[in-house]
């Protein structure tokens, strides 16, 4: 079984969904993280559980060489869509996307399928291929929340 799989296994356990991962630098540490989701949020002690379950599985089989930390949290209102399923459950949020022609585009995700996505923009709808698509990540619109 692959490691991304048994990290998946472990993680439905609690009720939650596997987002994915990232491996990143801080402070001349190693950082693996895993990021989930879960219907009712996502808690520090649901974090705290399955890094729990996570770290034995890691210990056998290591995500990165060497020393590294391992956080287990939610990928957060802002977050980076790569993976045709993140763009799923992503439908109606608002957007950015950076493609590949040098456009930057915002806008609200009308849908996704395992080829493309929708994006319904101020100039009207538009279709991109996930080749075509360099970055892109959800986003909150700031300036209407209440303080």
């Amino acid at each position: 079984m692959a490691l991304e799989d048994q990290i998946k296994k472990i993680v439905a356990s609690y009720g939650a969904e596997f987002y994915d991962t990232e491996i990143a630098k801080e402070a001349d540490s190693d950082i693996f993280r895993v990021y989930i989701t879960h219907k009712d949020g996502v808690t520090l002690d649901l974090c705290a559980d399955i890094s729990n379950d996570l770290s034995p599985l890691f210990d056998v089989n290591p995500p990165l060489g060497g020393k590294y930390f391992l956080e287990v949290s939610s990928p957060g209102i802002e977050r980076k869509l790569s993976k045709p399923r993140h763009f799923k459950s992503a439908i109606g949020e608002r957007i950015k996307l950076k493609v590949s022609d040098g456009s930057k585009l915002k806008g609200i995700l009308k849908s996704a399928d395992d080829n493309s996505i929708v994006l319904d923009t101020k100039e009207g709808e538009k279709e991109y291929n996930y080749s075509d698509i360099l970055k892109a990540k959800t986003y909150y619109d700031w300036s209407n929340s209440k303080s």
